[in-house]
């Protein structure tokens, strides 16, 4: 009977999901470009021997785990400090949840080209008040040391409030009485942090990480408006080289490899990151 009704769910992802990825997989072993005609043309595997040699597809690998890394835990810790202070009983409290969702609201097409114009140089806010301070030009966008800072710093502001809507739901599910009797007991609230709210909260903190792994590691909407994966490819990111591989190029079938590379190396990402978490204890309660 529990299948029975999971069915329907099941359908639907084996449709929206399972067939896309069979067909990047059929793809993967084919040549599909202009050289064939677009017409998909049996290979052997010779697209997996390209992109094991392509350093061009590991640079973004690269980059793209760092960026998914370091924005997914930036997003995090300050998702916790936003949800608990709006899980606080304050005046005005409504008013500054709705407004904390909109980043999250805006397109994101529409916020990169927001914050493409604010780092511009020489026109963006930012250029005109560093050169009115008098430090001169910053070229926040044409310096790849520190332009992959700027696409994790706007990652950061669109999808921390994502992260604080789960966290902020786990909050209003850990029940009043326990803070209550924590307290006397003669605990503090910062050890009522530490051994009531983050082991209660551990779920919904997973639950967001894997969300946000999976978007981050695929991110490219952002990268695309935001620096077009420039200056010199510093922020080009796995999405984008196979986009660039499948529309620009027009070789579908190499497009498809990395692609397909991309979801394992996110898979083998999260089973790392599964693995790691046993082994320092943190998943036990989920046992339960």
């Amino acid at each position: 009977m529990t299948m029975l009704l999971a069915a329907p769910a099941l359908l639907l992802i084996a449709v929206v999901f399972g067939w896309p990825m069979l067909r990047y997989s059929w793809l993967s072993f084919h040549a599909d470009s202009v050289l064939t005609g677009l017409e998909p043309v049996a290979n052997g595997g010779a697209n997996w021997l390209r992109l094991a040699a392509d350093q061009r597809f590991w640079l973004d690998a690269g980059q793209t785990a760092r960026f998914a890394l370091i924005s997914v835990s930036f997003e995090l810790l300050l998702a916790l400090a936003i949800a608990l202070l709006l899980h606080q009983r304050w005046r005005g409290r409504g008013a500054v949840r709705a407004l904390t969702l909109l980043p999250w609201a805006l397109p994101t097409t529409m916020m990169a080209l927001g914050w493409r114009w604010i780092f511009n140089t020489p026109y963006g806010p930012i250029e005109v008040l560093a050169r009115s301070l008098g430090l001169g030009s910053l070229d926040l966008l044409s310096t790849p040391s520190i332009t992959w800072l700027v696409t994790v710093f706007a990652d950061v502001w669109k999808t921390t409030p994502f992260i604080t809507l789960i966290l902020l739901a786990g909050l209003q599910s850990i029940p009043d009485d326990l803070y209550s009797a924590f307290r006397l007991e003669g605990g503090t609230p910062l050890q009522a942090l530490r051994r009531v709210t983050l082991p209660l909260l551990l779920p919904y903190i997973l639950l967001s990480l894997l969300f946000r792994l999976a978007q981050a590691f695929g991110v490219f909407d952002l990268v695309q408006v935001l620096t077009g994966g420039g200056p010199a490819g510093s922020t080009e990111s796995i999405a984008l080289y196979a986009y660039l591989n499948g529309m620009r190029f027009l070789d579908f079938g190499y497009s498809a490899t990395v692609m397909l590379a991309g979801f394992l190396l996110l898979t083998a990402l999260i089973l790392a990151g599964t693995l790691l978490l046993k082994s320092v204890g943190l998943l036990r309660p989920l046992d339960r």
